[in-house]
């Protein structure tokens, strides 16, 4: 069965580790017949959650910026993969802005069952993902319907374009595609 696999990198850097992660597991997916689709949200403007909950009546938020479509594009998709990286072991600023904007998917329908989480650290050690982890698993909690489906943590990656000597990490990502 054909998914539509949605992939949000949310890194503020373009070309960065956990893109590059993401690109893999984009490859595998496709590679498996899936239609995948990438949002980068280094060139997106998303506000901060004013947190009214006028969502809660209407399913869209009352701010209009880049968050009302990738929202949208969520509630359609099979599959959401998030890309991150790791900054002071947990999840980017950028990737939280947004979950907290997704706040209209909640008292309606959605079609994604499966998330998984692709993350980048400088750290080696892989406890340093576990707060990226939890923060998305606290998400996913909220949708009964969803459960966190895999993990990549691509540890010891400092430096931009550090990922790519760690040919282990982007073949699990690759995998993980290939076997949504």
């Amino acid at each position: 069965m054909t998914k539509k696999i949605l992939v949000i990198s949310t890194s503020p850097r373009m070309g960065g580790n956990s893109e590059t992660l993401a690109d893999e597991f984009i490859r595998g997916a496709r590679e498996a017949g899936h239609e995948t689709e990438k949002v980068c949200l280094y060139d997106k403007t998303i506000e901060f959650c004013k947190g009214c909950l006028a969502c809660q009546r209407t399913e869209t938020c009352i701010l209009h910026d880049d968050a009302a479509a990738i929202v949208e594009r969520m509630r359609q998709a099979d599959v959401v993969v998030f890309a991150t990286p790791v900054y002071f072991y947990e999840m980017s600023g950028q990737m939280k802005t947004l979950l907290d904007r997704t706040n209209p998917l909640f008292p309606g329908e959605y079609s994604f069952r499966d998330v998984y989480l692709l993350a980048a650290s400088a750290d080696e050690a892989e406890s340093s993902m576990d707060g990226a982890v939890k923060g998305l698993e606290g998400w996913i909690s909220c949708f009964e319907l969803s459960r966190l489906a895999g993990v990549v943590r691509g540890t010891g990656a400092d430096k931009k374009g550090d990922i790519k000597g760690l040919p282990e990490v982007l073949a699990a990502a690759w995998e993980m595609g290939k076997n949504v």
